[in-house]
């Protein structure tokens, strides 16, 4: 399993640009966190998720 915001998902070979597309996910507008070190948003593209990560994915929001 891969655990992502506390949702537990089913492990398969999957990049995390698949993930995000697949999501919605804007890469400009989140940090990511992998099994408690930040991944860089230029390597986004170059990680697989694999069983047993755990990710935090945080949206920036805007406000005034």
């Amino acid at each position: 399993m891969i655990i992502i915001n506390g949702e537990a998902i089913p492990a398969e070979t999957l990049s995390l640009t698949d993930y995000l597309t697949t999501h919605g996910l804007r890469p400009e507008r989140i940090a990511i966190e992998r099994n408690g070190e930040i991944i860089p948003r230029k390597t986004y593209d170059r990680v697989t998720l694999v069983d047993g990560d755990k990710l935090e994915i945080v949206h920036f929001v805007g406000g005034g």
